[in-house]
């Protein structure tokens, strides 16, 4: 029986605040064991804005798992729909917020070629931003 794999529920993992806004996340890439890729839920709270941020040489995938969510990408806001599918680019200025009235959950995923389970590779904080515009 192949053992190079690994199913985790979110919901047991603990959530810890991400180090600029504070929003919640989950980190799942330990639990999941995963090697290469950096695995997050991130539950968005009405009200709640993720820190605006680029990263260098890691593009993104952000699922919208239940929502509708929000992102913004570039100085530009955009809706994304439940179960939407968000890529984002090396150097690009993003973040996902929320001005609804319900939670916002998402699941990301990176590839950066440095970096550990334990921290997010490189990335820089970008100015401005949705909750600065």
């Amino acid at each position: 029986m192949a053992e190079n794999f690994k199913i985790v529920d979110p919901d047991s993992v603990p959530e810890t605040p991400f180090p600029e806004s504070g929003v919640t996340h989950t980190k799942l890439s330990g639990e999941l064991r995963a090697q290469e890729m950096r695995i997050n839920q991130v539950t968005v709270d009405p009200g709640e804005v993720v820190g605006y941020h680029s990263h260098t040489r890691q593009e993104e995938i952000y699922v919208c798992h239940r929502g509708p969510g929000e992102v913004y990408i570039d100085g530009e806001h955009y809706e994304v729909p439940e179960g939407g599918i968000v890529r984002i680019g090396c150097d690009v200025p993003r973040q996902v917020l929320n001005t609804g009235e319900e939670p916002t959950v998402w699941i990301m995923f990176g590839a950066p070629p440095i970096g550990t389970v334990q921290d997010f590779g490189e990335y820089e904080v970008a100015e401005g931003g949705y909750d600065e515009a």
